[in-house]
């Protein structure tokens, strides 16, 4: 909070109190937590796993709420949550206009906030969500030992790769970005929420303010480098342990970003008459945009052709790969359940055949398989009640909809002419951006790690 402090500072704006203040208020917090929790630690186990996930991650949320609802821009307790809930789970959507006109200070912490969202989800995804065996890389079991497949040896050695891959990026993006003729700041807060594959921009037009097809070249490159697994950046430097296509989800996602990226630019070609390389650029931005779960806009692509919607559409639902800075369904999930379908398909041609699901070289334990159903199940389960929920507040069916789809995925903006990319979230009622957030938070912690609380028998001993 001290750095958009400075920032204030050095712009002559009040609202340096407001950081300076909050983060007085949250760091005497955070001592007392630690004074009282120096004894013993308790015994680790799934249930406390799951707890502190999903604790960490709320209180993540609320200590961003606090700038934000009391600075200067004047958000309501819902709005302010909301924005925060959005930053710290790298969603992008907002309800926050005139973004030109902001305090900078306000514009940097959203803007940490995702960065700071974004190393979280990595260390989520490859640290700690294997341990309690609902996703990521715990999807299927490795034929070797564990330990053959270990990228470090030891999870600080882990961690630290993480962290330090995470920064050679974001720095990259920066130094690229100032190339390019964006001022410094713009620079870091773009490449802060580029890498985090989260949106949040400081202009209310997002990247179409600038104008310039290399910043949109630029951009969907770190955002397909962001939504790749962060362990293969690790990999890159250990003798003899780089191969970028051992990963099969690293195919299906770069796969669906040409194919995805070229139907909607011929499309455009043909229904439009746009020259190609102009439409193949915007089109590979915006649609990478969605995949990835960025949220970045050049324009509103929703105005090209119904055809470019229903890519668009079903890009919502995508994700990039399982490890990354990405939302949505994931590309490990896709070809797991690729996987199923075709070994189904093959056993009724053939009843007395043994097939194997294979994961590259790896073979998909039976575990793997019921963790992908089981979070199909929730999610289109959880996309439907949310819209039924939304449009009791008065919503039309598709705002709620695409509003819970695009919270769940935490992809950004949505469709239709509140919500879509030329949109915002602010006028929706204040019971709607508390669902809202809490389907962020579901879509963003792979929805059992949060539901598993609610269920009774979790707590029984």
């Amino acid at each position: 909070m001290l750095i958009p402090a400075l920032v204030d500072i050095a712009d002559n704006n009040q609202d340096w109190k407001v950081f300076v203040g909050s983060s007085a208020l949250i760091g005497m917090l955070c001592a007392l937590v630690f004074m009282a929790t120096r004894g013993d630690k308790p015994r680790f186990t799934q249930r406390l796993g799951f707890l502190i996930v999903t604790s960490v991650w709320v209180f993540g949320a609320v200590v961003g709420t606090v700038p934000l609802y009391v600075s200067s821009v004047n958000l309501t307790p819902a709005g302010a949550f909301f924005e925060s809930m959005s930053g710290i789970t790298a969603t992008g959507a907002t309800v926050i206009s005139g973004l030109d006109a902001l305090p900078r200070g306000i514009l940097m912490w959203r803007s940490l906030l995702q960065w700071i969202g974004g190393i979280g989800i990595i260390g989520m995804a490859l640290l700690i969500l294997p341990t309690l065996r609902t996703g990521g890389m715990a999807l299927f079991h490795m034929e070797n030992s564990d330990k053959s497949d270990k990228v470090l040896p030891r999870i600080n050695q882990l961690s630290g790769g993480l962290v330090a891959a995470y920064m050679v990026l974001t720095m990259l993006c920066t130094v690229a970005y100032t190339g390019l003729g964006m001022s410094f700041f713009d620079a870091v807060n773009h490449a802060m929420t580029t890498v985090a594959t989260a949106g949040f921009s400081t202009h209310d037009l997002s990247m179409g303010y600038f104008d310039d097809n290399r910043i949109l070249l630029t951009a969907t490159l770190f955002m397909i480098l962001g939504a790749l697994p962060f362990v293969i950046y690790i990999r890159a430097f250990l003798p003899r342990r780089f191969h970028l296509w051992r990963d099969p989800q690293i195919k299906v996602f770069l796969t669906l970003c040409l194919v995805l990226s070229l139907t909607i630019a011929i499309s455009r070609r043909i229904i439009n008459g746009t020259p190609f390389d102009e439409a193949m650029i915007s089109s590979a931005f915006n649609l990478v945009s969605i995949i990835t779960t960025t949220g970045y806009a050049s324009e509103d692509y929703t105005l090209w052709s119904n055809a470019a919607i229903g890519v668009f559409f079903l890009a919502t639902f995508l994700g990039g790969c399982a490890g990354s800075t990405t939302g949505g369904i994931k590309a490990n999930r896709l070809y797991i359940l690729y996987q199923v379908v075709e070994a189904n398909f093959r056993r009724l041609v053939r009843p007395n055949a043994v097939i194997r699901m294979r994961y590259g070289n790896n073979e998909i334990a039976p575990e793997g398989v019921q963790t992908v159903t089981i979070y199909f199940f929730l999610f289109f389960g959880t996309l439907l009640l949310g819209t039924v929920i939304l449009s009791m507040y008065g919503l039309d069916l598709i705002t709620a909809f695409t509003a819970t789809l695009t919270a769940l995925a935490n992809v950004g903006p949505g469709f239709g002419q509140v919500i879509g990319p030329a949109g915002n979230f602010s006028s929706l009622p204040d019971g709607a951006l508390w669902v809202l957030s809490v389907t962020m938070l579901l879509g963003r912690l792979e929805l059992v790690t949060v539901l598993i609380l609610l269920f009774p028998a979790t707590w029984n001993d």
